[in-house]
């Protein structure tokens, strides 16, 4: 078979002359070669109904490398994460629950706790090596009370790490300070909740939205709307394959009124990996809507694709978290488009706004005060000299050392300033893969993946056959998000709760995610077919076994799921483990071997 060409124009994210025939007929051949490749990457028609019996990793990585010539240009991917990222193989963890843009890396957090001039200043005296450890190496947060409108308009006073912040997060996202402002908000939610407040439905009482699946941070930004007085409405998603039931989100962004509101569009879903077109914004600005877009669910670098050039949304939305797989906390970002400032309300003020603020080095001075203090004599003698000395102002860590220990006056004098500057190796990390690179190697990743799982079959029962794992929305496609949901059956065909192979899977050091699928519109041919899959979403109270039948006044109908999210630091091995740990699942008696193990282990029973 030809090797297929993920390099042509089929890769990027043409939004020009579609077309042209020569164009079509170019991608139309690149995505079969590639469906040809993902059928090729496992044994074509095989089949596994044993979980003792999978193929090793090596074995099917092998495979993978022939069926995607290309994938061996990623390997850039692999270098980083054995250098930056080292704990997540360290821990033997697999974090496919990861949504966001990591500022930081690992290796840039711990030379930060566990700095080298530190260790060679303990080194030289009798005193252990320090074991410093900050809660907040990087920065701390505060909070603004300001409206939107005027922190916007007017800013403020802010330090030199958060101008710097906010400079270098701009270019990230390919966002010019000429057309957009931005604020520091101290998550998602509040993001979302901020604009709610300050946004004028008064006057644009209309609020729409495009999710497949319940999202804590629009909840929040629908409650504040209605507050205010605002009509909600959802657009719908078509079963099967969960794409956007584009009739009725046309007839609802081109209703005849003068007054219309705000829109908010993911370019694709976080949850099933499907994407949608960036003409929905076009249509709605067309339309007299005014847009919020989230990019929270892209991929590295696809903010630099070319549809968000052309079609620039009144607000956007993006979170960043600090390391990769590793306490995942930062803030997100709110950006509004300079000539939509005022649709915003001016003098309401809302909690949610931030200052960065670099983190104070104090405790971190305390906790090796006794390693300095135990140096020599000699150094206690110049330490005393020093301090009768006229007061001075002390600005860094480093400066309080060096009274101690002058002979490291020139390591540390060189090493404080790369402890001062501001480096997001992440968002560097981001950059130096690219679009193309991180975007084809998730490709061809969550692609394995969803072949790999419609392998898993239960062996056939009685002339009955019952896959192993069911996929939601998009399957084997070349234009699909990094991010899959499904569930896994027994062999009667029973679902297996989401949330007990979460937690199973947690406990085989496999991160996951649970996300409950919403707003789904059955044809009349699946109306059976309606009746036994949607179910009525459970109390958020994990110890509350009743259903939550009514949820604010409406019956909240729709399907649990597991969802795995690909990052660009995900590699084939953590798929493979993933694939090898739901297959145990064909094995009838696993979950109960599972409970009997953790009792053996604990000494009691402990619930699964």
């Amino acid at each position: 078979m030809q090797s297929p060409c993920f390099n042509c124009i089929c890769c990027k994210n043409s939004h020009g002359d579609k077309n042209h025939p020569s164009k079509i007929s170019i991608i139309i051949t690149c995505h079969r070669e590639f469906m040809d490749a993902v059928a090729s990457s496992i044994h074509p028609n095989s089949q596994f109904t044993n979980h003792e019996c999978l193929p090793s990793c090596a074995e099917l990585f092998a495979n993978l490398k022939d069926a995607y010539p290309h994938y061996i240009q990623t390997n850039l991917a692999d270098e980083i994460r054995a250098h930056e990222y080292y704990h997540l193989t360290l821990s033997k963890r697999v974090c496919l629950d990861y949504n966001g843009n990591g500022l930081f890396s690992y290796y840039q957090q711990q030379r930060i706790k566990y700095h080298p001039t530190l260790d060679s200043i303990a080194s030289s005296s009798s005193a252990p090596p320090p074991s410093t450890s900050l809660d907040e190496p990087f920065f701390n947060i505060s909070y603004k009370s300001v409206s939107l409108s005027t922190q916007l308009l007017y800013g403020g006073q802010e330090s030199d790490f958060e101008r710097k912040m906010r400079k270098r997060i701009m270019k990230y996202m390919n966002v010019s300070k000429h057309d957009y402002s931005m604020v520091f908000t101290a998550n998602q939610s509040s993001a979302f909740k901020l604009l709610a407040d300050s946004y004028l439905f008064e006057s644009n009482p209309n609020l729409l939205t495009v999710y497949d699946h319940e999202h804590e941070a629009v909840e929040e930004m629908i409650d504040s709307a209605k507050k205010k007085g605002a009509k909600v409405v959802s657009a719908e998603f078509s079963w099967p394959n969960l794409r956007i039931n584009s009739r009725k989100l046309r007839k609802t962004l081109g209703v005849k009124k003068k007054k219309k509101g705000l829109f908010v569009f993911p370019l694709q879903s976080k949850v099933t990996g499907t994407k949608y077109s960036y003409q929905w914004m076009n249509i709605a600005q067309e339309n007299g809507w005014h847009v919020l877009f989230e990019a929270s669910a892209l991929g590295p670098k696809e903010m630099e694709t070319l549809g968000l050039s052309i079609f620039q949304p009144d607000f956007l939305i993006c979170n960043f978290y600090k390391v990769f797989g590793e306490n995942p906390s930062g803030f997100c970002c709110l950006f509004v488009k300079n000539s939509s400032i005022s649709h915003l309300n001016k003098s309401f003020t809302s909690l949610g706004i931030i200052c960065l603020v670099p983190a104070d080095a104090k405790s971190l001075e305390d906790k090796i005060a006794s390693s300095s203090s135990s140096t020599s004599s000699e150094s206690h003698q110049e330490t005393n000299q020093v301090s009768d000395e006229e007061p001075k102002k002390i600005t860094t860590l480093f400066e309080i050392l060096n009274w101690g220990n002058k002979s490291n006056k020139k390591t540390i004098s060189k090493t404080s300033m790369k402890f001062d500057e501001l480096e997001c190796r992440g968002l560097d990390h981001a950059d130096k893969l690219g679009l193309i690179l991180t975007s084809s190697r998730a490709r061809y990743l969550i692609n394995w993946l969803i072949n790999a799982l419609t392998c898993l079959q239960h062996p056939y029962t009685e002339d009955i056959h019952h896959p192993l794992v069911k996929i939601y929305g998009s399957k084997i496609h070349f234009n699909r998000g990094p991010a899959v949901a499904f569930n896994v059956f027994d062999w009667k065909g029973q679902k297996i709760d989401p949330t007990l192979v979460q937690k199973l899977a947690d406990r085989n050091n496999i991160s996951l995610s649970c996300a409950f699928l919403q707003h789904i519109w059955f044809t009349k041919m699946y109306d059976d077919e309606k009746k036994t899959i949607l179910e009525i979403q459970r109390s958020g109270d994990d110890n509350n076994n009743n259903n939550n039948i009514i949820k604010k006044g409406k019956l909240n109908c729709g399907v649990s799921v597991i969802s795995v999210s690909i990052g660009m630091m995900t590699n084939f091995e953590d798929l493979y483990r993933l694939w090898s740990f739901i297959a145990r699942f064909l094995d009838a008696d696993f979950v109960e071997k599972e409970r009997w193990r953790y009792k053996a282990l604990n000494q009691t029973t402990i619930e699964v």
